[in-house]
Parts: C-alpha cells; sequence; structure tokens
C-alpha cells in the first residue's frame, strides 16, 4: 500500500468488454497515506537522522513478505528495528507504521458509493495484518463501501502477480477480462492489464 497524499482524478478507458465488477485499490484511491509520517515517528526510537531512515527504508524483500502473510509482523518489526536502529520497542515501532495512514478520499468514496448502487464494487489492497486492524477501525465508510476487501496477506498473494488477480477473477466469479480495476501505482496497472483486466491509473491531479 503506497501512494503520494494528492487529490486524485480518474480517467475512464474505452472498454472492449462489458464490466459487471469493479475492483479499487485503497491505499491511494479510497484512503490517503504518507509514509513519511512513519519515518517522523521512527526517528524518535533511532539515532539515524530523518533522511538517513528515509533513504535505508525500501519496499524490500521482507516487505513483500509481509504483506504475503510469509512473514509475522513481529519479525518485519525486528527487521525494521535493525535497517533502522530502532529502539526495540515493537508497539512503538507499530504506532509509527500505522501512522501512515491521513484520511478517506471522499471524492473516490463518493464514486464508488454511486457505482455500487448498479455494480458490485470490491477492494484489493497489498497490506498486512496491523494495517488490515488500524484502516478497519479508522475507516469504517470505507470498509462498508465495497462489498468485499481482498488483502494480500490474507490471500498470500500481492500486486501485480497475475496469480494475484486471477484469484480475485475466480472468488467473485468474474472472468478477468470483465474486471475494471483502480490503481495509482503504473506497475499494479500494468500487472493487472497484462493479467487480462481493465485497468486505469489513477493520477495526481
Amino acid at each position: 500500500m503506497r501512494s503520494d497524499p494528492n487529490t486524485r482524478r480518474q480517467a475512464l478507458p474505452a472498454r472492449a468488454s462489458p464490466v459487471p465488477a469493479l475492483l479499487f485499490d485503497l491505499g491511494g484511491v479510497l484512503i490517503d497515506i504518507d509514509f513519511k509520517r512513519a519515518f517522523e515517528h521512527w526517528q524518535t526510537l533511532s539515532t539515524l537522522s530523518l533522511e538517513s531512515i528515509r533513504d535505508k527504508f525500501s519496499f524490500d524483500a521482507a516487505y513483500e513478505q509481509h504483506e504475503r502473510g510469509e512473514i509475522s509482523a513481529s519479525d518485519y518489526f525486528a527487521h525494521l528495528v535493525q535497517q533502522l536502529q530502532l529502539k526495540d520497542d515493537h508497539e512503538a515501532v507499530a504506532q509509527g507504521w500505522n501512522a501512515i495512514f491521513t484520511g478517506e478520499i471522499g471524492e473516490t468514496l463518493a464514486l464508488v458509493r454511486a457505482a455500487r448502487a448498479q455494480l458490485p464494487c470490491y477492494a484489493f489492497s497489498n497490506s498486512n495484518s496491523v494495517h488490515q486492524a488500524a484502516w478497519s477501525r479508522m475507516y469504517p465508510a470505507v470498509v462498508q463501501a465495497v462489498d468485499r476487501i481482498f488483502v494480500s496477506s490474507d490471500i498470500g498473494l500481492r500486486k501485480p502477480e497475475r496469480r494475484a488477480f486471477e484469484h480475485i477473477a475466480d472468488a467473485i466469479g468474474v472472468p478477468v477480462q470483465s474486471i475494471l480495476f483502480f490503481d495509482d501505482l503504473a506497475d499494479n496497472v500494468a500487472g493487472a492489464r497484462a493479467a487480462g483486466l481493465q485497468a486505469v491509473c489513477v493520477q495526481p491531479g
């Protein structure tokens, strides 16, 4: 779940197939996130400067394993403690981890609610158990706006993997080519299109 906290606009593509289902990313599309907030919190737990923490943090193999549910939050936070030279206090690390969430994106949320009157709407988030617990508690309106949320750590697959999109298509009983997907990351949109979905890159605007 990664994004820049800017206003979004959507441009719908020409569609070759009927669309019986819509699929939305969460972070950057329905929920605003800002990783700088995590870095600022972690700086209070580290001897490193804010700039060094930002430079050392990466969406690395451990990050992806955590999002697939292959390693626990405890294991991932231990990785962050070592990587960022943090105080070995996983509760404090988790507070920074969850500080990235800044609010609902009301414009998109309204569009999803309107669309759901005509079509089933789903969400797919590259996320983990700690973040899932946080955004579920903080943004119940987002959770309630869709028929189902697929979380990478629950299904063991993450965007932009082809199998992740195929898993969702099978779960909702809709052919991949008939799903219209919205995400703010170009790699995820490219992965969805490679898997056969129709996809829109939600652009800052």
